[in-house]
């Protein structure tokens, strides 16, 4: 075990370290979305329906964010984009706690994740820049395990912090954001090299000028990726209020799975995925198995209102995220070159923020309707076709993954 962890660790390149310490400050002050839905209902009582038209106007404000990320990455530089979306986003994180009427938080919340968000295309494409492919796929778990141990201290840390106060997960959350900022300025150097590592020379001309829009396979991978979106958004907004209302679970112990979500993934994950990296070459069908794995976390929480469901639903959730998502980045990494990147980087975020608008709002009615119950249900079908997608995306791809060995398109 000890060799497969240095063996996972080594040769990745120090700027993604840099870059993954710039992920970690920023996301260990993650607390005020995984608590926000929380903050609305309990402290400024908003309905459920109000709730989820607020996670709305998060998610059209990411939607935004991430297309003009994307578009703005390939023109500008992720560096730029990243370094004042941090800015931007720690500042308006701050002034949301002042807000509180209904209209005044979509507005704000909107403008947040417009500013935000951007943030994301600029991120995958730097690392995409910074690493080869046969370190790519470790490269964005890198990210993964920065973002998660910072999810870890941050959720947990935001659960004692909402039990004295909601107006202390603004201030911690927009402070991190502005630290990471000044640390991506000081820490990391701007790029000098034109192309990434790779050249990505193994890619044809009509790909490497190609827009995502019309590249038919890739439309229906991001189609699949909303689908999970869909189905995966409601872990940071009706699952933590599920726990609260029907299983009677405080904000203290919501915090602590929340950090236990985070841990397991820093722990796991690298080596996992490098163990999964050399024995399949057609990686998507990982992603695949994990959508699955995360639609199984829904049925659990359909069959049972047993508190100890919640503990079964976060090892589900995390064993699914930690097979679907670091696969779909390297091959949306994969699918584009330095030209396109981050059109392409962009349209695969875009499926997030779009799942962040339908997901709140298809969530809210059902359970103002019907109950939770349907809801897990109804997620649970969206995980498994999404999951028959991606097997067929991963069946027919033209343009997989390279092996380690290979430079070559399969």
């Amino acid at each position: 075990m000890l060799t497969l962890y240095r063996t996972v660790y080594t040769g990745l390149p120090r700027r993604m370290w840099l870059l993954a310490g710039v992920m970690l400050i920023n996301r260990c002050g993650t607390m005020v979305l995984p608590y926000l839905s929380l903050y609305m209902t309990q402290h400024l009582h908003f309905s459920v329906e109000e709730a989820g038209a607020v996670l709305a106007a998060f998610g059209l404000g990411s939607l935004l964010g991430t297309f003009l990320g994307g578009q703005l990455t390939d023109r500008l530089g992720f560096y730029a984009i990243q370094l004042y979306s941090l800015l931007f986003g720690g500042l308006m994180l701050i002034g949301l706690q002042f807000v509180q009427s209904f209209w005044g938080l979509c507005a704000m919340v909107f403008v947040f994740t417009a500013l935000g968000d951007a943030f994301r295309p600029a991120n995958s494409a730097a690392i995409a820049y910074y690493s080869t492919p046969d370190t790519r796929t470790r490269a964005y778990s890198l990210n993964r395990l920065a973002v998660n141990l910072g999810w870890a201290v941050g959720g947990g840390l935001g659960g004692l912090l909402a039990s004295v106060d909601y107006r202390l997960l603004f201030w911690v959350d927009g402070l991190t954001c502005l630290a990471a900022a000044f640390f991506l300025l000081y820490a990391l150097p701007r790029p000098v090299r034109a192309t990434p590592a790779d050249a990505d020379t193994a890619l044809t001309d009509q790909v490497a000028t190609r827009s995502p829009y019309h590249d038919g396979l890739y439309l229906i991978f991001v189609g699949c990726c909303l689908l999970y979106k869909t189905a995966f958004v409601p872990f940071f907004s009706f699952i933590p209020l599920y726990f609260k209302e029907e299983l009677g679970i405080d904000e203290a112990g919501i915090g602590l799975l929340s950090t236990m979500n985070g841990l397991l993934i820093v722990v796991v994950e690298m080596a996992l995925v490098y163990t999964l990296e050399r024995r399949f070459q057609r990686r998507l069908g990982i992603s695949a198995v994990g959508v699955l794995v995360t639609g199984l976390s829904f049925l659990a929480l359909a069959l049972t209102q047993w508190a100890g469901v919640a503990l079964i639903t976060i090892l589900l959730m995390t064993v699914g995220e930690m097979l679907a998502m670091p696969f779909m980045q390297t091959f949306t990494a994969n699918r584009a070159n330095d030209r396109n990147r981050g059109q392409y980087i962009g349209l695969y975020t875009m499926s997030w923020a779009l799942a962040q608008v339908c997901s709140p709002l298809m969530c809210s009615q059902v359970v103002e309707r019907v109950g939770f119950t349907p809801l897990w249900w109804l997620l649970a079908s969206l995980a498994v076709l999404s999951a028959v997608g991606l097997f067929w995306v991963n069946k027919v791809q033209k343009l997989s993954y390279k092996p380690a060995q290979q430079a070559a398109v399969q």
